[in-house]
């Protein structure tokens, strides 16, 4: 599958990585494509069958695209990536809306009766959006066997039943073994609504490295 991960980040990184080593074709959008940072540089030399573009030019030709962005740049980052680009497509959205305008723990910029996974939507009804891998850290997403026991789940939010079927076989290929469908994407507002939980976790624990299992 051709897959483009806009976003260079740690979230991005980890998902382009992690498809390439399955054998995915896979292409990074970046805002400027001339101007990467050194530590992608460094990344990219031990990754060298991921390409890196601008995010028009990454999305044109994939298959599956996955928002790694952060909540605030999202939509500009889909803007430029264009819409006729994301037309039809599958969207898989990781991102969540993070407000650090008062430091840490940030707060939502969007919650209870919105998503950001609902306003991608509605800004690209042509693209099938997907929410998913955005209750936990970016390396528990790709290899969820670092945990002792692994069996932890992960939830996915959307309105097209085959287009989750693509992004739940993708987390599937990554390990994860509960996969939970909670519904249309209007249930992506409870997996946003989870990060203040996490974020309170992640300054108990001091370490990022948890994940929450629906026991049933």
């Amino acid at each position: 599958m051709r897959i483009a991960v806009l976003g260079t980040g740690m979230v991005g990184r980890a998902i382009a990585g992690r498809a390439a080593e399955l054998g995915h074709e896979v292409t990074v959008g970046t805002r400027d494509a001339t101007a990467a940072r050194d530590d992608w540089t460094e990344w990219a030399a031990t990754h060298p069958t991921v390409t890196l573009a601008g995010y028009a030019d990454a999305t044109a030709g994939a298959d599956l695209v996955v928002n790694a962005t952060s909540g605030d740049g999202s939509l500009p980052a889909l803007t430029a990536a264009g819409e006729e680009n994301l037309a039809d497509k599958v969207l898989l959205d990781i991102a969540n809306p993070l407000d650090f305008g008062n430091g840490f723990p940030p707060t939502l910029s969007v919650l209870n009766d919105d998503s950001l996974g609902e306003r991608i939507q509605r800004a690209f009804p042509r693209t099938r959006v997907v929410k998913a891998l955005n209750t936990l850290t970016a390396d528990l997403m790709v290899q969820p066997r670092q945990l002792a026991d692994g069996d932890h789940s992960v939830f996915v939010s959307g309105d097209d039943p085959a287009a989750k079927k693509v992004v739940t076989e993708l987390l599937t290929s990554f390990g994860h073994t509960d996969v939970i469908d909670l519904g249309d994407l209007s249930t992506a507002r409870g997996t946003e609504m989870l990060l203040p939980l996490w974020l309170r976790l992640y300054g108990k624990l001091g370490t990022a490295l948890f994940n929450l299992k629906v026991v049933r």
